[in-house]
């Protein structure tokens, strides 16, 4: 098990979590479930989520669908989309749905 990254938010960490699953590669968050502790408000890395992948093998492979999400959504993260099987809001970078896990439509919501 290697990890890939760490941050404070858990949504971003289990976005990217449910992007490499969809393409095949199993991972798990470590310090899932301390978010709820409060201790994730404590400026210490160590316990923020962390995305790792399972298998070695696939490490090098997660880092190139993660670089290559970022650099493909880096511009649309200003933007909101609305999902086509919730309607549910969700940031323009979003392929999945935050609520419902679907693919988003590419539609701005109507204001």
């Amino acid at each position: 098990m290697k990890e890939l990254f760490r941050e404070q938010d858990i949504t971003r960490v289990s976005y990217y979590k449910a992007v490499l699953e969809e393409r095949g590669i199993p991972t798990m968050i470590r310090n899932e479930y301390l978010t709820f502790s409060g201790l994730t408000e404590i400026p210490i890395p160590e316990f923020f989520p962390a995305l790792c992948v399972l298998n070695d093998e696939h490490y090098v492979e997660a880092v190139a669908i993660i670089r290559e999400h970022l650099t493909a959504n880096q511009g649309n993260a200003d933007m909101e989309i609305t999902c086509i099987s919730c309607g549910e809001t969700n940031p323009g970078n979003f392929e999945i749905c935050w609520s419902c896990g679907n693919p988003v439509s590419g539609d701005k919501p109507p204001m």
